[in-house]
């Protein structure tokens, strides 16, 4: 089963990735956490050079481009060989996010960057996506807590972006079939509870 995780900066991802992936493994499942932009050697490298701040002359197609090159090297040499092993892929973010951030927040034409995405991510289709979603407004209080040098270079885009990235994200999960949007001001347990629930009463 390929579980993927998406939302704004700061909106919990992580966090229910590692709850999940313990609960699964728990159960006897075998598990493997992938995050995105990275997951391979290669990919790390993108990663990298997508998140480093001191490339701020980067074009949002260009960004478009490292994502999806990334997102494809990762597919092939991680995803689909580990889904035919029967291992549970669990992934903190995925092609959706590019849909949602360089689409919708930074304004590349959206069939243009779906189109990108379905050739870069080719049969590694999620099963299931679930969309913590907490206001912008939250996304500032949790990053004001860590210190600015250490936002990287999304991090640090504006409220206006991010309300564009909010939106987007709302247009994707309701018009997919496979999407679950989660209340990220809830506590952390009530959200794993949700999550695990729907795990559980979910049929592939």
């Amino acid at each position: 089963m390929f579980i993927t995780f998406e939302g704004l900066d700061f909106c919990g991802k992580s966090t229910q990735v590692k709850l999940l992936t313990s609960y699964l493994e728990a159960e006897g499942n075998g598990v493997e956490v992938i995050r995105e932009p990275g997951g391979t050697s290669i990919s790390e490298k993108v990663r990298n050079v997508l998140l480093d701040r001191a490339n701020e002359k980067m074009f949002m197609e260009t960004e478009l481009l490292l994502y999806s090159a990334s997102r494809a090297q990762l597919v092939r040499e991680r995803i689909i060989p580990l889904l035919k092993k029967d291992y549970y892929v669990i992934s903190d973010r995925f092609h959706d996010s590019s849909i949602a951030y360089q689409g919708y927040g930074r304004g590349i034409d959206i069939s243009r960057v779906k189109e990108i995405q379905l050739f870069a991510i080719g049969e590694a289709v999620p099963d299931l996506t679930f969309l913590i979603d907490i206001p912008v407004k939250e996304v500032n209080k949790r990053k004001a807590k860590f210190e600015p040098g250490t936002w990287d270079r999304i991090e640090v885009s504006g409220d206006q972006f991010y309300e564009r990235v909010r939106q987007g994200y709302f247009e994707i999960a309701t018009n997919s079939n496979h999407y679950k949007i989660l209340d990220g001001l809830n506590s952390i347990e009530h959200i794993h509870q949700e999550i695990v629930e729907v795990i559980n009463n979910f049929s592939i």
